[in-house]
């Protein structure tokens, strides 16, 4: 593995022999006596961190530090001087220092100072061949993952989005079934008509028809003028119907008849209106037990499952957590003027380890949170919420007092069977019905 490097930028070359001696074990290390020099080297080599003395022959420190940053800006510079004027400091860090240190520096601060500035660079570096990764390889319409689940998915996308067969999407709320059938709508020969999304669960029973349908004038109270429904609205496009489980029984009828005779009738109309829309449906629900149970027909189901894709939750496809999470950076940083450069290695960690009950939504909505509130350039774990770190918390508390609860049983119940055997182990563990050493390590580990 190639090692970071760093540039030693002073005139004294005592001093730049010592910055080697005591860097090159991990570091690369490039030595400048001016300012000419160092930006050479710059120009030459992908330096990651640069040590830059103030008092520089030909070309003022403050100076060359412009120029690197006009270069590079991602290059880290640290000022070291002898003396340093409050504007001094204060010039060299708006102009892009992330910070300076006097001479003679304490060797073990220094180094440790190095040691993290490089640990960001090389974080940053992580960050952006994982962005590069997400723009290219691992996003599918809007749709990010790398996973093997979520690949099959791209590809049975791609299968189906060349015709007007009708789509079942099923997987839990938050798993993303409006950007698949969206991906489906905008990889077929419908793309340039219209998407139209309905949520079936959001709208009033007594509103769903008209919704779907349309209704003409003076057809109820409150019909006041001409209204097309969405079914009319989509023609020539795509009509998605999420949450299409918790549409009534009478609705799912005239829902079937609508697909399969491509005809509505608006509420108060007289005659058929012809439609030519593709149905998408999602559920988070398990509609072939709506069936068994007569909560959704058995005909409609069919008619709607005509292809079925399954979306996996996100405790299923971890190793997507990264690419999501960095995903949903980017976006927030944009939409909020933010330019948090990523995440540490632990955050990361700790997000994969998570089992997200909300999926993807959920994790959307943290990385959204963190970006609002976050005040430096990378999320830290202590930002995160207790679950997500682990700490235990209400549920984490029930657990525990359950497991209390069971070893006070199985202790109690010990202390029985060892009173009634008179404290013979062996006779009271033949009660118990376990083996006399089982008995003694239940002992040990209830402290009995």
């Amino acid at each position: 593995m190639q090692k970071p490097k760093i540039l030693v930028v002073d005139d004294e070359q005592g001093l730049r022999d010592s910055m080697r001696m005591l860097l090159e074990d991990r570091y690369e290390v490039h030595l400048a006596a001016s300012g000419r020099e160092a930006i050479a080297v710059v120009k030459k080599e992908p330096i990651d961190l640069v040590l830059l003395d103030i008092i520089l022959p030909e070309i003022d420190g403050i100076e060359v530090l412009k120029i690197i940053k006009g270069i590079d800006d991602s290059i880290e510079v640290v000022m070291v001087t002898a003396v340093i004027t409050v504007g001094k400091a204060v010039e060299a860090l708006r102009l892009g220092a992330y910070d300076y240190i006097t001479k003679p520096f304490d060797i073990q601060a220094l180094t440790e100072q190095v040691g993290k500035l490089i640990e960001k660079k090389t974080l940053q570096r992580e960050n952006l061949s994982l962005r590069r990764l997400i723009e290219s390889e691992y996003q599918f319409e809007k749709i990010v993952g790398k996973s093997g689940a979520i690949r099959e998915i791209f590809r049975v996308i791609d299968d189906v989005a060349g015709n007007s067969a009708t789509v079942l999407i099923t997987g839990e709320s938050g798993t993303g079934k409006e950007l698949a059938a969206r991906a489906i709508h905008n990889r077929g020969p419908r793309k340039d008509k219209l998407f139209v999304a309905l949520n079936c669960a959001a709208i009033p029973e007594n509103l769903l028809e008209s919704e779907l349908f349309g209704h003409e004038k003076g057809s109820f109270t409150g019909a006041h003028e001409r209204q097309l429904g969405k079914f009319e609205i989509a023609s020539g496009g795509t009509l998605f119907l999420d949450e299409v489980g918790s549409l009534p029984l009478p609705m799912q009828a005239k829902l079937l008849r609508a697909i399969q005779e491509k005809e509505i009738e608006r509420i108060g109309g007289g005659r058929p209106v012809p439609v030519d829309v593709r149905i998408v449906a999602a559920t988070n629900s398990d509609l072939k037990a709506e069936t068994k149970d007569r909560r959704f027909r058995e005909d409609l189901y069919y008619r709607l499952n005509v292809i079925p894709i399954h979306l996996p939750p996100l405790r299923e496809r971890k190793e997507d957590i990264p690419l999501l999470a960095e995903h949903f950076l980017r976006k927030y940083n944009h939409e909020f003027g933010k330019k948090i450069k990523g995440f540490k290695k632990d955050v990361l960690s700790l997000l994969a380890s998570y089992n997200w009950p909300g999926n993807i939504r959920e994790l959307e909505n943290l990385v959204e949170r963190l970006v609002v509130l976050n005040r430096g350039k990378e999320i830290e774990a202590e930002k995160l919420p207790a679950e997500i770190k682990g700490e235990t918390g209400a549920a984490g508390t029930t657990e525990k007092r359950f497991k209390e609860a069971v070893m006070k049983f199985e202790a109690e119940f010990i202390r029985s069977a060892l009173d009634k055997a008179g404290g013979k182990k062996s006779r009271a563990a033949k009660m118990l019905g376990i083996h006399r050493n089982t008995l003694i390590q239940l002992e040990k580990k209830l402290k009995i």
